[in-house]
């Protein structure tokens, strides 16, 4: 006689079915990293895409306004997904304890207070855009289209919130594969519109700004559209919308901390551009230009990193920790082998990858800063892919004081050997401040982790 299946059976399948607290620790972090990576180089083509459509056909100071508004656009938006980061490492613990009703607590809590949150940050940053793009010694020339393009970002930051909230909860239940599907249908809109609106509309840098906020808009409503057909434990219904305090007050205590990480490395990229913006519209070009590549080549570490914490978040609230070892082994080995790669690629064909964003005959000089930044860099990466395991290995077993404390201390370092070094050496200034950061951050952190696995190991005897 064959069951029928029960909206209970069901959702059980589906939380079963992601689960990484089973079978063999480096698949089940390969698996899941995938299409995270594949995600994440597809999110960097929302600001590329910008970059590139916006210098090829408007021209230098267009990239330069888009340019110098990217760090302030993603303080922001990076601000939004900290919060997000926060909150799924909670319910990736609740989802390995196999905790339901406590996820289903969690999942409403933390949208509610979300969306409340994201209006009211909307609202202030669009009253702020002007003041800040001033503060940061933007030049005149190219401050009203900065703005411009910022204040349009910030009308569609509910899309940015929503699209990263369910991300970030379908990635807390093991399933990267969705969100990644989605955020590239978007990505490829992006790109469709950007042209559309730019090369047939002439609507100048405001037209980037509008694709993106469109794109981000589809991509979230996707979201919530699978969501509510196919996964029951996050498709919450009216009787399920509760708000918590006591709930609030943890996921606040989580959330803030990595809110606060992500912020402190935006809000020191803002801070080195301030420092580059003296030297004029061509290095500003440049050097956004370059670290646009360089999102790019962080991508790949930056999904190893997410995929670290939620392995370590799950295994951690199923009590199966002697698993987390392995993964943080194996998440290593894996960034220092794309590292690597990496280097070898970006030394090579840097002034070709320069030569994407503007045209070759008439602005040569943003190439050759642009590639001078980027073959210097490139012998660096390796010790941030090791700083990225261990920043998602401390999110995923809750320490993140250790994540803040070191990307804080980091960034601090970053800023000021920049203000001090680039009026010498100009942009290889940045470099140089860069790699001292990083070899404090693995120091630091790779100190804090062999400590606590001393520990674990110690009380597994």
């Amino acid at each position: 006689m064959q069951t029928k299946a029960t909206p209970e059976t069901e959702e059980k399948t589906t939380q079963c079915k992601y689960s990484m607290v089973s079978g063999n620790p480096a698949k089940a972090i390969i698996t899941f990293a995938t299409p995270m990576i594949l995600g994440n180089i597809f999110q960097q083509l929302y600001n590329t895409a910008d970059a590139v459509i916006v210098g090829q056909f408007i021209g230098e100071d267009a990239l330069a306004s888009v340019g110098v508004a990217n760090p302030i656009m993603s303080i922001v938006i990076f601000f939004i997904f900290g919060i997000c980061v926060g909150m799924s490492v909670l319910m990736a613990q609740l989802y390995g304890a196999a905790d339901y009703k406590g996820f289903k607590e969690e999942a409403s809590t933390s949208l509610i207070a979300g969306l409340v949150f994201t209006v009211a940050l909307s609202v202030l940053c669009w009253f702020l855009s002007k003041p800040i793009l001033v503060l940061t010694k933007t030049p005149p020339e190219i401050l009203g289209d900065a703005d411009r393009y910022l204040k349009i970002i910030f009308v569609g930051l509910i899309f940015s919130f929503l699209y990263n909230y369910y991300s970030a909860a379908l990635r807390a239940m093991g399933d990267s594969k969705t969100p990644f599907l989605f955020l590239l249908l978007s990505s490829v809109l992006n790109v469709v519109l950007d042209i559309f609106f730019i090369q047939s509309l002439h609507t100048g840098v405001e037209g980037a700004a509008i694709a993106t906020v469109i794109s981000q808009a589809v991509s979230s409503i996707l979201c919530i559209l699978y969501v509510y057909r196919k996964i029951p434990l996050l498709a919450l219904k009216r009787r399920e919308f509760i708000f918590q305090k006591s709930i609030l007050v943890k996921t606040i205590n989580y959330s803030w901390i990595s809110a606060v990480q992500q912020t402190f490395l935006y809000v020191g990229r803002l801070l080195v551009q301030g420092a580059v913006n003296p030297f004029g519209t061509s290095v500003i070009a440049a050097y956004n230009a370059a670290t646009r590549v360089e999102g790019f080549v962080l991508a790949p570490f930056d999904s190893m990193s997410a995929s670290i914490s939620t392995y370590c978040a799950q295994n951690m609230g199923a009590g199966l920790k002697h698993r987390i070892k392995s993964g943080y082994k194996i998440g290593t080995v894996i960034n220092i082998i794309y590292s690597l790669v990496a280097c070898a690629v970006l030394f090579l064909f840097a002034p070709q990858i320069m030569q994407l964003f503007v045209n070759a005959n008439e602005a040569s000089s943003v190439i050759k800063v642009g590639s001078e930044y980027l073959q210097m860099m490139a012998f660096f990466y390796i010790l941030a892919g090791m700083t990225y395991i261990m920043q998602g290995f401390f999110r995923g077993v809750g320490r993140l004081k250790i994540t803040m404390v070191t990307t804080g201390s980091q960034i601090l370092i970053r800023v000021i050997l920049s203000y001090l070094l680039v009026p010498k050496l100009g942009v290889s200034g940045v470099c140089y401040a860069t790699l001292i950061g990083w070899i404090f951050m693995v120091l630091f952190e790779g100190t804090c982790a062999k400590q606590y696995f001393k520990q674990m190991d110690a009380a597994q005897v």
